[in-house]
C-alpha cells in the first residue's frame, strides 16, 4: 500500500482471531471470553462489550466512519492489507497454528494477491514476541550484493554518483538486473517455521497455491498499481519491459482489467516446490539456477554460489524507553532504518519540554502547529542520521547504540529552531560533526506490513517488499516471482559508508515495531509504501 500508511494492531487477551484489511486494528484487551459477552446489537448502545472494542468504527454501524468490515472467528488477531491474505492468515489460526505460522501463510498469500509489493523475490524483517519466554526476537532476512557488485563494475557500465542527489541510491539505475540483491524472504520464512513455528511449508503454502491456481479478482486499488515497470537494457536502464514480466503479470500484453480473475500458476507449480524440498530448492536448486540463468542473459553478476551461500541473521533489535520507562520500543536495526523511529522517540521526549516548556507531545496534540513543527524538525534530525550512517553493520560500524542513547538525543535539542524551519544539507559522514538539517533523497517504493497474535499471547510484527512497484521488473521464467530492487538503494558515492560492494546489504527503509507497556505486550506497528 501506498502514502505511507502504517498498520498497528494493539493486544492485550483477545479472545478472537480479527482478520483486518488495510486498516489499522486496535483492540483494547479483556479478561471476557468472547462466548460470554452480552447481546450485542448496536455497539452504539453498548460501547463497553469487549466485541464493540473489536470492532470500533465498522461501517455497518456508523460508529465512527471506517470503510472496511472486519472478519471474526476465534483467538487471534491477522491485519494487513489484502483481504484474502488476511483469510489465509486466518485459516491458519483456526487450523490451530500459532502466530508465527499465520505470518508466514499471510506472507505467501501476498506474494500471489499482491505481487507488485511483496514476493520471495523480496526482502523480510520482522519481530517476534515469544509469549512463554518474554522475549523479543529480531531476524533480518534481507538481501546481499551480488560478488560482482562493485563500484568499478558500474562505473564501466556508465553509472555515476550524481552529489546533487545525495541520498541513499545516488547514481544507481531504478531497476533492471543491477538492483537485484539476494532475496531473503524466502530463507526468513523456513527460519521462523523451524525456530518458532507449529506448521511445515506443506500447511502454510497451500492457501496461497490455490489462490494461485485458481485465480483471485483483481479489485481496484490492487489494479490501480499494477503497471510494470521498464527493466532493460543493462546500460542506460530503463526503457523496456521484460517480456517474462510481460507474460506472467499481464494479460493480452496489458494489466488485468479490474474484476478480471487472475492466476499465476508458475507460482502455485514454485510453492509445491518449496513444500517438497524447502529453502534449498530456492538457494541451491533447480529455482537457484533460473536466477542465475536469467541473471546472466541480462549481463548480471550474481553467481549459484551467491545464492547458496545467502543466510540472514538474528539479531538483537534497536530499543528505547519512553515515558521514563514505561513504555519499550523494539524496532528492526540496521541497515533498516527502524532504529531511527528510536532515535525520534528519545529526540520528542526530551526536547519538546526544552522547546516549549511545560509541555509535552501530548498535551500540545495535533490541532497546535507547534506539534507538527517539532515532528517534522525531529524527522530531518533522524534522517540526516540515519542518511550519513545507516548501511550494513556487517561490513562498517553503524553506531546505533550511540544515536538511539538518552543522551545523544539531549544534545540535538539545540539544533531546532522552536518556531522556524531548519535548512536541509547532504549529510555528514562524521558522527562528530553539527547537525545542519536532514538528507532529502528520492526514496520510494511499494511495502506490505503483517502482523498476527494468537490465542498464547505471541505477536509478530513484520515486513516484506519488493521495494518499488513490481522490483526489479523481472521475473524469473517457469517460477512465477518477480526479483526486488532493493540493490537500488545502495549509493555510488565513494565516501558512504552505504557505498555498493560485492555481499553486502544496501540501506533498508523497512521497518518494523513492537512496543510493551509496564512489560506487557501493548501494541505492533509497521510501515506500508515509503517513509
Amino acid at each position: 500500500m501506498r502514502n505511507g500508511f502504517s498498520a498497528v494492531t494493539r493486544i492485550a487477551s483477545t479472545p478472537f482471531i480479527l482478520a483486518v484489511f488495510g486498516a489499522a486494528a486496535v483492540i483494547p484487551g479483556t479478561n471476557v471470553a468472547f462466548a460470554d459477552s452480552p447481546p450485542v446489537r448496536m455497539c452504539s448502545e453498548s460501547p463497553s462489550a469487549p466485541a464493540c472494542a473489536a470492532v470500533s468504527g465498522d461501517r455497518s454501524e456508523g460508529w465512527v466512519p471506517q470503510s472496511r468490515s472486519e472478519l471474526m472467528v476465534q483467538h487471534g488477531v491477522v491485519s494487513t492489507v489484502q483481504p484474502l491474505a488476511a483469510m489465509a492468515g486466518a485459516r491458519i489460526l483456526m487450523q490451530g497454528g500459532n502466530a508465527i505460522d499465520a505470518a508466514v501463510a499471510t506472507a505467501a498469500a501476498l506474494n500471489v494477491t499482491y505481487p507488485a509489493n511483496v514476493g520471495i523475490g523480496g526482502d523480510l524483517f520482522a519481530i517476534i514476541y515469544i509469549a512463554k519466554e518474554h522475549k523479543v526476537y529480531q531476524l533480518n532476512a534481507s538481501g546481499k550484493a551480488p560478488s560482482g557488485a562493485t563500484l568499478a563494475h558500474l562505473h564501466a557500465l556508465g553509472y555515476q554518483w550524481n552529489p546533487a542527489n545525495w541520498g541513499p541510491g545516488s547514481g544507481m539505475p531504478s531497476g533492471g538486473i543491477l538492483t537485484v540483491t539476494v532475496p531473503g524472504s524466502l530463507w526468513g520464512w523456513q527460519e521462523v517455521l523451524d525456530r518458532f513455528g507449529t506448521m511445515t511449508f506443506q500447511k502454510v503454502l497451500q492457501p496461497a497455491i490455490d489462490y494461485a491456481q485458481n485465480g483471485f479478482p483483481i479489485t481496484e486499488e490492487i489494479g490501480e498499481g499494477w503497471r510494470l515497470p521498464n527493466a532493460l537494457p543493462l546500460q542506460g536502464c530503463c526503457t523496456q519491459l521484460d517480456p517474462d514480466s510481460v507474460n506472467t503479470y499481464y494479460i493480452n500484453h496489458a494489466p488485468p482489467a479490474i474484476g478480471t480473475i487472475f492466476r499465476n500458476p508458475d507460482l502455485a507449480h514454485t510453492f509445491r516446490m518449496i513444500q517438497q524440498q524447502g529453502r534449498d530448492v530456492f538457494y541451491k536448486g533447480a529455482i537457484a539456477q533460473a536466477i542465475v540463468a536469467k541473471s546472466d542473459a541480462l549481463g548480471g553478476t550474481m553467481t549459484l554460489a551467491d545464492l547458496a551461500n545467502y543466510q540472514g541473521e538474528w539479531v538483537m533489535p534497536a530499543s528505547t524507553t519512553y515515558q521514563h520507562g514505561e513504555f519499550s520500543l523494539y524496532g528492526t536495526t540496521a541497515p533498516s532504518q527502524a532504529w531511527g523511529i528510536m532515535e525520534a522517540m528519545n529526540i520528542l521526549e526530551a526536547c519538546v519540554p526544552t522547546w516549549y516548556p511545560g509541555q509535552s507531545l501530548a498535551t500540545l496534540g495535533p490541532a497546535n502547529a507547534l506539534f507538527w513543527h517539532a515532528l517534522i524538525e525531529t524527522k530531518k534530525l533522524v534522517y540526516a542520521d540515519t542518511y550519513a550512517h545507516n548501511a550494513d553493520p556487517d561490513v562498517v560500524s553503524v553506531p546505533v547504540p550511540k544515536l538511539t542513547s538518552k543522551s545523544y538525543a539531549a544534545s540535538l535539542c539545540s539544533k531546532v529552531n522552536p518556531t522556524h524551519a531548519s535548512a536541509t544539507s547532504p549529510p555528514s559522514y562524521d558522527l562528530l560533526s553539527p547537525h545542519d538539517g536532514a538528507a532529502v533523497g528520492g526514496i520510494g517504493g511499494d511495502t506490505i506490513y503483517l502482523t498476527t497474535a494468537d490465542r498464547w499471547g505471541n505477536m509478530v510484527s513484520w515486513i516484506n517488499s519488493n521495494y518499488a512497484g513490481f522490483g526489479s521488473g523481472i521475473t524469473v521464467p517457469g517460477y512465477g516471482f518477480i526479483l526486488h530492487n532493493r540493490g537500488g538503494l545502495f549509493t555510488l558515492d565513494p565516501n558512504s559508508p552505504n557505498v555498493i560492494a560485492p555481499h553486502k546489504r544496501p540501506y533498508n527503509t523497512l521497518s518494523a515495531v513492537f512496543v510493551t507497556q509496564n512489560g506487557l505486550p501493548l501494541l505492533t506497528s509497521g510501515q506500508h509504501g515509503g517513509d
